[in-house]
Formats: C-alpha cells, sequence, structure tokens
C-alpha cells in the first residue's frame, strides 16, 4: 500500500493537481464552465477532483457511500476556502431536484456490481445538453485490479495477478497475509471489472452518444503518483479490440444522452 492511500490530505491534493492539470481542460471542449454551471461527483471520495471545479466558481456537489470520506471532503474544502456540498448516500437512493450540466464518474463504474441500473439512474439526473466525463482504468491492464492497495508491498507491485482464476488469486493474497477486507474488496473488484468494450455497449445500449474517447498508454494522474509523463495510447494500438485493454491505463470517455440534446 502506498503512503498516499494513508495520508488523505495528500491524497486530495493529489486529486486535485489531476483534475486542475487535465479534467478541466478536457471537460471545457465539451461545456463551458461558470457559475451556473453544476456539477455531481459519483463517488467522490474525498472531494480532490472537484475543488478545481469550486476554484472556477462551479457549483459542486459529491456524494459518496462512504461517511468518512465525506467526512474528509467537507473539511478538506473548508479548509480551501471553497464551498462544495457533500453528502454520504448511496447513488441508487440518491435524488435531486437540480439538475446537472456535468456529472464527473472517475475511478467508479469498475466498482458497480449492477451497471445496467447505474446506467438507467443517471440520464434523469442530467440538464438538457449535460454531458458525462467518465474515467476508469481497463480491467486487463497492469494493475487493473486495483492490486497496488494491498499492504504487502511486493504482492501490490506485481502486474496483472487479478486476471488470475479467482480461487487462486485469493490464495495468493492470502499467502502474503492480506486482510480479510482488503482480500474481499479486491475480490469484489475483479467481480465488477470494467472493459473498454463493455463500457461501449452499455453506453450505445442506455442511449448514450459517446463523443469523445482517450485511451491513456501512461496515465494522467500517474504524473502526480510516479512523476511520469502522461502519454496517450497510440491510435494504431486503440483501434484494436481486445489488445487495447492491455495497454489502457486509463480510459476518458465524455458522452451525452441523445434524449436530452440541446
Amino acid at each position: 500500500m502506498q503512503k498516499r492511500h494513508q495520508d488523505r490530505q495528500c491524497y486530495f491534493n493529489e486529486l486535485a493537481n489531476t483534475s486542475r492539470s487535465f479534467y478541466i481542460n478536457y471537460v471545457k471542449q465539451f461545456i463551458s464552465l461558470s457559475s451556473s454551471t453544476h456539477i455531481l461527483e459519483i463517488g467522490c471520495g474525498e472531494g480532490g477532483n472537484l475543488l478545481p471545479f469550486a476554484e472556477l466558481d462551479c457549483k459542486v456537489t459529491g456524494i459518496d457511500r462512504a461517511a468518512s470520506r465525506i467526512h474528509q471532503a467537507q473539511s478538506f474544502f473548508a479548509a480551501s476556502g471553497y464551498k462544495g456540498e457533500f453528502r454520504t448516500m448511496d447513488f441508487f437512493n440518491f435524488s435531486s431536484v437540480s439538475r446537472y450540466q456535468l456529472i464527473l464518474i472517475h475511478d467508479v463504474i469498475e466498482h458497480i456490481s449492477n451497471k445496467e441500473e447505474f446506467f438507467r439512474c443517471l440520464s434523469p439526473l442530467l440538464a438538457k445538453g449535460g454531458i458525462i466525463f467518465w474515467g476508469f482504468p481497463s480491467w486487463q491492464m497492469p494493475f487493473g485490479g486495483h492490486q497496488q492497495i494491498c499492504h504487502n508491498r511486493f504482492v501490490s507491485s506485481l502486474p496483472f495477478i487479478h486476471l488470475c482464476p479467482g480461487i487462486f488469486y485469493r490464495f495468493l493474497l492470502r499467502c502474503f497475509h492480506e486482510t480479510p477486507s482488503c482480500i474481499e474488496e479486491l475480490s469484489d473488484i475483479k467481480r465488477c471489472r470494467m472493459t473498454i468494450d463493455a463500457f461501449e455497449q452499455l453506453a450505445e445500449k442506455y442511449g448514450y452518444e459517446i463523443i469523445d474517447r482517450q485511451l491513456w498508454f501512461i496515465n494522467p494522474h500517474y504524473q502526480q503518483k510516479f512523476h511520469l509523463r502522461p502519454r496517450k495510447l497510440y491510435p494504431v494500438l486503440a483501434q484494436l479490440k481486445h489488445i487495447r485493454n492491455y495497454f489502457s491505463t486509463s480510459c476518458f470517455y465524455i458522452t451525452r444522452h441523445r434524449d436530452l440534446h440541446p
């Protein structure tokens, strides 16, 4: 487990820096950001992704199932001097009178078991002309199983182990003395995995038009985590189905719902 997973202020700052450097400029190609822009992040954690949007005077709301993360988001935002609304909430129980011009779903969809219901519940929250920014690691990429959260330093740095059969994967994790809660979390991620093809099929099925896609060979967040320069996946590889899943450390999508075109 990396130090940033325990130092949540550090993690908040790193997420804010990545959002400021990459997400803002990406989203601004498709939507204006101002004091009239309402933004919702689903699975916001400590809220780091939302801070740069609040700095632009957008109205930001974050929801997360973990009360501890919401408390941290409220504390970190208060310390930053910017406003944000944060609620402890399961998305499937979330309702709002507001409609959002932008919904952020970053590093979340790969944790959702009922993906079809998730897609179905999103469109009522979008304003007319609103967009969704998705970000997720392709399941087959070297660390698509999130094994970096393991406490054992050696096993946390082993690539592709999440692709092992489930029984062997759990056995391996027990051999390295991972906690039952960690093993269950990693097993759950394995059950809920997301691939590029599966995402695009779900988007099509539930009426979402993909208006942009960027596949990254070196994840933009790696600049903060490992001081690596972000790089997009070569266009030739990006067109190769199945193969591209093994090289896409992060997948960015902008979608809008066909029924909500301006």
